[in-house]
């Protein structure tokens, strides 16, 4: 580990312990029920800049438009990567960008910070109460209410599926405008959703059949991961092969990560881009995903592909694909590559494979 992560490591945890006590949900302030409580500005506050991590705020975002539909949105976020993300949701007014690199851009940086206080909302919303950087803002922002997302038993005890980072913050809101005397959905949590347009998903067509020229269906493989979440080459050359033994009548193809990296050796057609809304369209014209924990995985659930999730290291109730048919695979028990083909083989059905 470099001194600069080092550093940030420390500067992580010395902010989780500073920020913990931080604020709490404003469900005891008075006031009047009887009297309507006009919801029109929300804050959303996630300032983080991982793929994975700002789709999976998606479904929040989902029911906000669906519980109020004139509520327009401010989205606290950091890294350049949300306008692209979020480009397609009409609900959103404006999105705060903190750069990745604060010391870099330190006037963009105290610009994003003032501008929470300078605006004024109704609602500002934590989605995830460990963040310091998340309790900081909420604490920060101009607002009548604040949910800081801490785990609530009323809601631990209602929904089995509430450790999942999508689903947590959506019956948090929930639980929240309950107390606020506001109807709340009781629909499921919505999926994550990047909201291709059709004209996206026929040019993802066109990128496949440009990749692979035939009509056959194709199967969609993410070898690379950060840190202990990725998988060794000898491991990923397994999997590949025996997909090619079990899969003949199927395409193959590997999607590559920004560092152009393959594990299987770049033996099967790959695509290689830096748009995330281009690698979501080609991903949504293929049958199955498999991959790791990863934002390209959280991608390929957000463009509606059946994605099957491996997980060895990350908590695998907390970050799972749950889309249609997706599901998860913990590959530190035995027998997990036979219960991968099981699992794609569910997927495929009634056409399998021969």
């Amino acid at each position: 580990m470099n001194v600069i992560k080092k550093i940030n490591v420390f500067r992580g945890k010395v902010l989780r312990k500073l920020t913990r006590n931080i604020g709490s949900s404003h469900l005891n302030r008075r006031f009047d029920l009887k009297e309507e409580i006009e919801i029109k500005k929300i804050l959303v506050c996630r300032p983080n800049h991982r793929l994975g991590n700002l789709l999976l705020i998606t479904p929040l975002l989902q029911d906000i438009a669906d519980t109020l539909p004139e509520a327009r949105v401010d989205l606290f976020v950091k890294g350049s990567s949300a306008r692209t993300i979020f480009k397609n949701y009409d609900n959103i007014n404006n999105i705060i960008q903190l750069p990745r690199k604060p010391f870099k851009n330190i006037i963009d940086y105290m610009k994003g910070w003032l501008s929470l206080a300078i605006n004024r909302y109704d609602i500002v919303i934590n989605v995830v109460n460990h963040s310091s950087s998340g309790r900081l803002s909420t604490q920060y922002a101009n607002a009548k209410f604040k949910f800081f997302g801490d785990i609530n038993s009323d809601i631990t005890s209602q929904y089995p599926d509430y450790q999942h980072m999508a689903k947590y913050p959506v019956y948090s809101f929930r639980y929240h405008l309950s107390k606020l005397n506001i109807n709340a959905s009781r629909k499921p949590v919505a999926n994550l959703d990047l909201k291709l347009t059709i004209a996206e998903i026929e040019n993802g067509r066109k990128l496949l059949n440009n990749l692979i020229n035939n009509n056959r269906r194709t199967i969609c493989i993410f070898t690379y991961a950060t840190g202990s979440k990725c998988y060794s080459q000898a491991w990923w050359e397994e999997v590949y092969n025996r997909l090619k033994t079990e899969y003949k009548d199927f395409n193959i193809i590997e999607i590559l990560p920004v560092e152009n990296i393959s594990l299987i050796g770049f033996k099967a057609p790959s695509f290689y881009s830096k748009d995330i809304r281009e690698i979501g369209s080609l991903i949504a014209n293929t049958e199955v995903f498999l991959g790791a924990d990863s934002g390209m995985m959280h991608l390929a659930s957000a463009v509606h592909t059946p994605t099957i999730g491996l997980f060895k290291v990350s908590k695998e109730n907390t970050y799972k694909p749950y889309n249609n048919k997706s599901t998860s695979i913990n590959t530190t028990k035995e027998n997990h590559l036979e219960e991968c083909i099981q699992t794609i083989n569910n997927i495929l059905q009634p056409t399998a494979h021969v």
